[in-house]
């Protein structure tokens, strides 16, 4: 039986989990490599990293930069989003750009910002804000399209202020475009976060990675992958699932009277 919004319950990861790290362990202790370390040998890694503060300050890092630059996309991206969706002449002009933007790689857009401004923080955030906004802008403009007109009558006929139409009337219609743009903001976001500290930071989980690579600690890779995927893990069921179960609220009644 699956969870709410057709996501599998929570007893599945007690279950599949637990099976993925005996079969690592068994395959680890079978090979006796050094590519391969045991579970053991990964969790001896966090352990030490951890104590001595070197976890926390390179994760702190990476979720610092993640944070800014997901806030900023998210801004920017749905005050395009909106005003391409509603205006069909703004749209036109900018709609070539926004597919250019989309197709153009993450790796490029952070060497540039690199090149053009240096090895600097503006530039790493820079360079991941400007490969988040066109996701945002898309989903958000279809959103805006779909707009129901009959409540913006009905905002017209009772003379809703700009705020009281943007809260009341946009925002409960758009918040399933907006939960959509924030899930797939934070998956792309974080993968790009790690390629701009692995190529121009000094600090971060890459950073680290690009560290452990040059010796071939591959213990220590793990240990900050395994530690960066639990924090985005608990993010996600934390806060994206129950946000995600609130912006299909407004599907229940009409699921009630079919």
């Amino acid at each position: 039986m699956k969870g709410r919004a057709g996501r599998p319950p929570l007893w599945s990861y007690w279950v599949v989990l637990p099976s993925f790290v005996l079969l690592w362990g068994l395959i680890a202790w079978l090979l006796q490599s050094p590519l391969l370390p045991t579970p053991l040998n990964v969790l001896d890694t966090l352990i030490r990293e951890s104590a001595t503060g070197e976890l926390w300050h390179h994760l702190g890092a990476t979720l610092g930069r993640v944070v800014v630059a997901f806030i900023l996309a998210m801004i920017i991206g749905t005050a395009i989003g909106i005003v391409m969706g509603r205006s069909p002449t703004t749209n036109a002009l900018f709609d070539p750009l926004l597919v250019l933007l989309l197709n153009l790689p993450a790796l490029v857009t952070i060497i540039l910002m690199y090149v053009w401004f240096g090895l600097v923080e503006v530039a790493a955030v820079m360079a991941v804000v400007i490969n988040k906004v066109p996701n945002v802008a898309v989903t958000v403009r279809e959103g805006a399209r779909s707009l129901d007109y009959r409540l913006e009558e009905m905002a017209t006929v009772y003379d809703f202020t700009r705020w009281q139409r943007l809260r009341e009337v946009w925002v409960p219609q758009l918040f399933p475009y907006l939960m959509a743009a924030t899930r797939g903001g934070l998956a792309l976001i974080w993968k790009i976060v790690l390629v701009v500290e692995l190529l121009g930071r000094s600090s971060g989980v890459g950073f680290q990675l690009h560290m452990a690579f040059q010796v071939f600690d591959v213990a220590a890779i793990l240990a900050y992958s395994l530690a960066f995927i639990a924090v985005v893990q608990l993010i996600e069921l934390a806060i994206l699932q129950p946000l995600e179960r609130r912006s299909s609220r407004w599907r229940q009644p009409e699921a009630a009277h079919a």
